[in-house]
């Protein structure tokens, strides 16, 4: 059983309070005449009529709305409201003919005027006793759909937020195993032949491993160090590279930290890796990110089309341009362009990214400890 939270008390106070003050103006505010005294049995009239009230605005929130309206019955919706709204009314004529309430108040009215009241024959219409019942009616059902949309609009953010991480997670998922392994087969033929190159390799793993698995734990990650994953992914990814595949990668100087949504930009180099690159067919990847502004990044990614078979050297399980879209939808809604060439004149396939990323709402920037492999200085470096 879920214990009680303050969202749940505070619920409870505001409806007793928003009772309380009905009631205390439905038992108070009545039309009284000179020095009229009401009857004992009206205030018990009013007592009942209030609870009734009261038992009538949580069945329709909680039974009429939800199994009726919400499930598209509509017109047992009405009928039910309908036939709600006449029972209360026989109930309140019912209790003035137990409590033989019209006599009652006839007396209370002679005592205090001198003067009979005017008789009331046939059926006395109950309008204010009407538009209480449809003014209850009215607010239940009006609070419950607002509550029900503002359920669904949670909901559907919530979906959303977990979407995006398991996108998240799926790109950790498919950059550890095919990628790291891969990477750990060359970096062995490495130690064979160029010992410090090797070195420099295990490193560079090392911290994209660590940027994979802690600095993307929190949503979001500096820009700075976006962009060092991305250089050490196609530094590790030329290794597997034969000459005939040439590579440039153009990245900002200086870069202009501002949070962003981490491995955002890895899915597009993916694809130019798995579609780019043929094993015996001359080919070119040109990566490029620029910086016109603080707040704005632009990447640009290109690869020769192949009319070879291409080698997937970027793993067959990637998410995908398309899939790719849609989480900038739910990253950085209307914050971005995205455009998308298959075919251009110089036989490339080429992609266009330009990113707001100072619209993306307030993100929380993840810290991690020091790399304890983080390369002295000195050490050489692997450029491309």
């Amino acid at each position: 059983m879920p214990l009680p939270t303050p969202r749940s008390y505070l619920t409870l106070l505001l409806h007793v309070l928003v009772w309380g003050l009905f009631g205390l103006i439905f038992l108070l505010f009545q039309p009284l005449t000179g020095r009229l005294t009401l009857p004992p049995e009206f205030w018990v009239k009013q007592g009942l009529m209030f609870a009734v009230w009261v038992g009538t605005f949580y069945l329709t929130a909680n039974v009429t709305v939800p199994r009726l309206l919400f499930k598209g019955r509509t017109g047992w919706f009405i009928l039910a409201l309908c036939g709600t709204t006449v029972g209360v009314l026989l109930f309140s004529r019912a209790l003035d003919q137990v409590l033989d309430l019209p006599a009652l108040i006839n007396k209370a009215f002679e005592a205090a005027t001198g003067r009979p009241r005017l008789s009331q024959r046939g059926l006395r219409f109950d309008s204010m006793g009407l538009l209480t019942t449809m003014l209850v009616l009215g607010i239940s059902t009006c609070i419950t759909v607002v509550q029900k949309l503002q359920r669904d609009v949670q909901l559907r953010q919530m979906l959303e937020q977990q979407r995006t991480s398991s996108e998240l997670s799926m790109l950790k998922a498919q950059i550890n195993p095919h990628f790291f392994f891969n990477t750990l087969n060359n970096i062995y033929a490495l130690t064979l032949l160029d010992g410090e190159e090797a070195r420099s390799a295990i490193h560079r793993l090392s911290r994209m491993m660590r940027y994979v698995l802690y600095d993307t734990a929190h949503g979001s990650t500096l820009l700075s160090q976006e962009v060092a994953f991305v250089q050490d992914y196609i530094t590790l990814m030329q290794l597997r590279l034969s000459d005939r595949v040439t590579v440039t990668f153009e990245r900002p100087e200086p870069v202009h930290d501002v949070p962003v949504a981490p491995m955002l930009l890895l899915p597009f180099l993916e694809n130019a890796f798995k579609h780019g690159v043929a094993a015996t067919q001359a080919s070119t990847i040109f990566v490029a990110l620029r910086q016109p502004q603080p707040d704005v990044l632009e990447l640009e990614v290109r690869n020769t089309r192949l009319s070879l078979p291409s080698t997937d050297l970027a793993g067959s399980n990637g998410i995908g341009l398309a899939n790719t879209r849609r989480r900038l939808d739910l990253l950085y809604p209307g914050q971005f362009q995205l455009d998308v060439d298959d075919h251009t004149p110089a036989n490339e396939f080429r992609v266009h990214l330009t990113l707001n990323v100072g619209a993306g709402g307030d993100v929380l920037v993840s810290t991690s400890p020091p790399d304890p492999l983080s390369k002295k200085e000195g050490a050489p470096e692997m450029l491309l």
